[in-house]
């Protein structure tokens, strides 16, 4: 089929017809047939559940006022419980949490499939002789109908344990993706879709996002809301939001006019003022100051900012016109800013390097370092949980690949952590072996890679993942569910860190963006082949996985380097780049693909779009294909239209469709648990079989 031929298979388009769902459920029970009958299978799916609903996982928790927040899935609770407790409780072997809300009691009362998906605090202003519980009174909860990025808003009141009744003033929102923030106690931030507008104009973009933010006030109707800020049509989203640091409140407003490039304003006295940074740069506003992160090299005045550095300005003079900045960081050839964060008195940056992270405290004003003790020596660390409005308490989780979380709790001003929780040992860790590995690229680049399994393993069936895009770097973690069932078990588990993510910096991704798109590809070849040549496996057993973005890598392993793999395991991919930006929140990813529509752009598209490059004539290795019907993020049809084309050609392949799930494929601890069993199941078979 070429690219202008008519489509065959635009019917599976349709995410919940009669006639797409009779096909899904017809491929759906084959598969499940064919590879859930072993007790492998079973153990697979059980040793994963366990894991998923263990009750000594960490409880990752966050800040607001005296309570730490959580939400917690298990066994007996598989929607989960929004709950909290006090610091003192939490760092006990036994914390006591208060449940807030039960999202399954409330999917039971209100006959609904609830998905959480999070709540909003309001830090109100209290006066004095105030109850301080009132000033975290306020609550926005996003709950989805199976798994879905679109979310019913409610309000809830933390005080009184009740949902606030539209007909209250309660502040209530249909099944949308909308996007809200509060402002004070009878005042929020919303973006919806509020219908056509008076100019024939949609309230959304072509995403499917909100392209108009109102500033809707308690006990007042939405339509008479009146609009602060609104973009175009073609943008990703509009967003506003207040911030409210004490003496420094501002109102804020950004409109997203591609994937990677926006505007932002303050809004003051009804003027938007524009803050005039490159759109491509990622800035923030802290206090007194405006620090901006460089995604291209950067003219201003007399200096050059290079890609990567981060930069601070005075925030009011720089909207006065003086560009006078201090540099706060400055990438090398090995090393990147992954993300920077405050708390009251410091900046903290997250570099990578070689992607091993390492963290720079900074005295906030001065900029000088500050030592922080308790770090391990080699770990990947993430900053959780810090509010800096209120204090310099920080929250670190620190893991490899092959010791489990460490949840470290400490303060800045101080300048030391130390561990509160350990997450326990999910699988036998002895003699497993971490190497990190460079293979060469088709351009000559030098692309690192982890290889891990046990000592005693020499060569045998490897598992290949990958992402390649959106500047997601993959740095080394503790994968539970991966080192049981599969390091474990005997195979080697590889992650390619490629080109597109962000392991070393901006440039590591835009340089294979749209036209350079084709440097993701050669990457993870040179990777596999590299992986068979140095004798770790053989082709025969070497299969590969990728979700997402990273199941375009797999549709496009399957059709321009199907040589080089026995499996893939394609989950809930991109496959049709002729259709991807008509198709759902397709039009915002085309600041990272190409537009289709351009008859240039669609060049460099096409011989990457695995839907127009199936052929009856090549020798593909065995996929399993999987997806949601509830993923309204990547359209369910890109796989479906997959495996029709691939069976219209004479080939073989598995397909699995979760009826709910959303974009992470599934929508509870025991669907995530059957999707990933089933994956492991036919990689084991298959690259087991080859031997």
């Amino acid at each position: 089929m070429t690219d202008t031929d008519h489509d065959p298979y635009l019917w599976l388009e349709d995410v919940t017809g009669d006639e797409a769902l009779a096909w899904v459920r017809a491929h759906n029970e084959p598969t499940v047939d064919a590879l859930t009958g072993t007790a492998r299978f079973a153990e697979l799916q059980d040793q994963t559940l366990a894991i998923l609903d263990s009750d000594d996982r960490i409880p990752y928790a966050a800040r607001r006022g005296a309570y730490l927040y959580n939400f917690w899935r298990d066994a007996k609770n598989p929607k989960g419980l929004w709950r909290r407790t006090t610091l003192e409780s939490y760092q006990s072997d036994t914390p006591e949490w208060d449940v807030i809300v039960d999202v399954d009691e409330l999917s039971r009362v209100e006959d609904e499939n609830w998905v959480w998906h999070g709540g909003t605090i309001l830090r109100s202003t209290l006066t004095p002789g105030d109850n301080p519980d009132e000033q975290y009174r306020h609550a926005l909860v996003s709950l989805s109908r199976g798994g879905a990025d679109a979310t019913v808003i409610r309000e809830f009141d933390l005080v009184t344990r009740t949902w606030i009744d539209p007909a209250d003033g309660g502040f209530t929102l249909p099944e949308n993706k909308s996007r809200v923030s509060w402002i004070d106690e009878d005042t929020i931030y919303v973006g919806t879709d509020f219908g056509e507008q008076p100019d024939g104009t949609s309230s959304l973009t072509d995403s499917g996002y909100p392209r108009i933010v109102k500033k809707w006030v308690r006990g007042t109707p939405l339509t008479e809301a009146p609009i602060v800020f609104s973009g175009a049509t073609t943008d990703v989203a509009v967003n506003a939001s207040y911030d409210d640091t004490p003496g420094h409140e501002r109102h804020f407003a950004s409109r997203a006019t591609d994937f990677y490039n926006s505007e932002l304003y303050e809004i003051r006295g009804g003027e938007n003022i524009l803050i005039d940074v490159p759109t491509d740069a990622a800035a923030s506003i802290r206090l007194n100051w405006l620090f901006v992160l460089a995604r291209s090299p950067w003219e201003l005045a007399d200096v050059t900012y290079q890609t990567g550095t981060l930069v601070v300005f005075d925030y009011l003079k720089f909207l006065d016109g003086n560009r006078d900045g201090t540099v706060l960081f400055t990438p090398d050839a090995h090393t990147s800013l992954a993300d920077f964060s405050f708390t009251r008195s410091h900046l903290i940056l997250t570099t990578l390097h070689d992607v091993q992270t390492q963290l720079e405290i900074r005295t906030l004003g001065d900029w000088t370092p500050v030592e922080l003790t308790g770090l391990p020596p080699v770990a990947t660390i993430s900053v959780l949980g810090v509010d800096p409005d209120v204090s310099d308490e920080i929250f670190l989780n620190t893991s490899t690949f092959t010791l489990p979380s460490t949840l470290l709790h400490g303060d800045t001003s101080v300048g030391s952590v130390s561990p509160i929780k350990q997450a326990p040992e999910q699988y036998d860790a002895t003699g497993v072996t971490v190497d990190q590995r460079f293979a060469t690229s088709a351009d000559g680049t030098s692309v690192p890679y982890f290889v891990v399994r046990r000592a005693d393993i020499e060569s045998g069936p490897t598992l290949l993942y990958g992402y390649g895009g959106f500047e997601n770097a993959l740095v080394p973690s503790y994968s539970s569910v991966s080192g049981r069932n599969w390091v474990q078990r005997g195979g080697t588990y590889v992650i390619a860190n490629i080109r597109g993510g962000g392991e070393y910096g901006p440039e590591w991704h835009t340089q294979a963006v749209k036209a350079g798109r084709h440097k993701v590809y050669e990457d993870f070849a040179a990777v596999a082949a590299e992986l068979v040549r140095d004798g770790v496996t053989t082709v025969e057993q070497l299969g590969a996985q990728g979700g997402s973005n990273g199941g375009l890598l797999m549709g496009v392993m399957l059709t321009r380097y199907p040589e080089l793999f026995g499996a893939l395991v394609c989950q809930v991919p991109l496959i049709d780049m002729r259709r991807y930006h008509k198709l759902l929140a397709g039009a915002s990813w085309m600041a990272e693909y190409g537009d289709p529509d351009n008859p240039d752009e669609w060049e460099f598209i096409r011989p990457f779009s695995p839907y127009q490059n199936i052929s009856a004539d090549v020798d593909y290795p065995e996929i399993l294909v999987t997806t949601s019907t509830r993923d309204d993020r990547v359209h369910p049809a890109h796989a479906r239209k997959l495996v029709a084309r691939l069976e219209e050609t004479g080939h073989k392949p598995h397909y699995y469709e979760n009826i709910e799930g959303g974009h992470g494929g599934a929508a509870d601890n025991k669907q995530a648990a059957f999707m990933s069993a089933l994956a492991y199941e036919f990689l084991w078979e298959t690259l087991t079989s080859a031997n």
